[in-house]
């Protein structure tokens, strides 16, 4: 089958490769057709180093498909089944689970050292255990998660990492409230979510944050009531909440520096949401007397906070009901063959999301 292999961390470039054979089906497992899948910015950043990732391995973990086969054990699916996959699933025993905090589970993250896929010269890994820029991928069928039929498949694939991470990083951990201020900085799929969510929460004033113009015009019509450039930002605070900083200050980018910029501009008491995945050795320095002083409550957001089957429900009946708007995310589509080009098109930003159709 075709997939599209990194063949050494810090590379730039894909190679589409039709030699890849999705391996380690078995009991618990199944095998899924990848239908469609989004390129999102933690692809690049395995790719480049940011992110741990072993190599040689298949990029992508935004995406969707149907069942082909199930393997012996599995409950709740079944060949034909449309799914959406997940690349967090929870294994429902371990003590984050057993709390609640089921987007806390290291089940997932165990998957990503067992290679998903074998080509002539060795193994080939998938990134999250996963690797959706393939035509086929076998994952644990807690990966798996069924999907209405009115479902897309490019809709569903979105709801497989971005959206879910923007909007519950606005609904399930900053909890929003109606009348508030709030600033985005990064506008793209995921920035571009929180957008959203906020809206839904009734904030009054939802400042968008990004260098690009393209992706500033772009928060305009999913709900931002102002969007400027990163230099305009210190404008932005003071005509908005003269000058004490705004309640919810969103980073979506991943960076010391733009974690930094969002600290200084949350109002005192306010809050810092931390959604962006940044690098281990990128440090973010605060001082002992501002973090007391500040009461600056500072908010990790991790797979956007909360339940992931829950928040797939909560996103696919707020879709149907025409409260968010997911098909104006995708703004380029390609076929596997152009995955460079769905690249260039994520770090130009020229893009919100790219649609690889498998």
């Amino acid at each position: 089958m075709r997939a599209a292999v990194l063949h050494e961390i810090g590379q730039d470039k894909l190679e589409v490769l039709d030699d890849v054979e999705a391996v380690g089906f078995g009991p618990g497992r199944v095998r899924i057709r990848v239908r469609a899948t989004g390129l999102c910015h933690s692809d690049l950043s395995a790719m480049n180093g940011v992110l741990p990732q072993p190599a040689p391995f298949v990029p992508g973990h935004e995406g969707a498909g149907e069942i082909t086969e199930v393997g012996e054990g599995v409950t709740g699916l079944k060949a034909g089944d449309r799914v959406v996959v997940c690349w967090l699933p929870a294994c429902g025993a371990c003590p984050a689970c057993r709390r609640g905090q089921t987007q806390l589970c290291l089940a997932g993250f165990m998957n990503a050292g067992t290679p998903n896929f074998r080509r002539p010269g060795g193994d080939v890994f998938g990134f999250a255990g996963t690797g959706t820029f393939a035509e086929e991928v076998v994952v644990d069928a807690g990966c798996a998660v069924p999907i209405p039929d009115d479902v897309p498949f490019d809709i569903a694939a979105l709801i497989g990492c971005g959206v879910t991470t923007g909007l519950g990083a606005a609904l399930n951990t900053a909890d929003v409230t109606a009348g508030s201020s709030v600033a985005v900085i990064g506008c793209g799929g995921v920035g571009i979510s929180a957008i959203q969510g906020a809206r839904l929460r009734g904030a009054a004033e939802i400042v968008a944050v990004d260098p690009v113009a393209a992706r500033r015009e772009a928060a305009l019509r999913f709900g931002a009531t102002q969007a400027v450039s990163p230099e305009e930002l210190p404008g932005a605070k003071q005509q908005v909440t003269g000058g004490e900083g705004f309640d919810y200050v969103f980073e979506v980018v991943g960076r010391s520096a733009t974690a930094r910029t969002a600290y200084d501009n949350t109002r005192r008491g306010g809050t810092l949401v931390v959604v962006g995945a940044g690098a281990m050795d990128d440090q973010l320095q605060l001082n002992m007397f501002e973090l007391f002083f500040d009461e600056k409550r500072i908010l990790p957001s991790m797979y956007g906070g909360g339940d992931v089957l829950r928040s797939y429900e909560r996103t696919i009946a707020l879709w149907r009901a025409g409260r968010i708007d997911l098909a104006g995310l995708i703004t380029h589509r390609v076929a596997l063959a152009e995955i460079n080009e769905a690249l260039d098109q994520m770090r130009t930003g020229t893009a919100l999301r790219t649609c690889i159709e498998i």
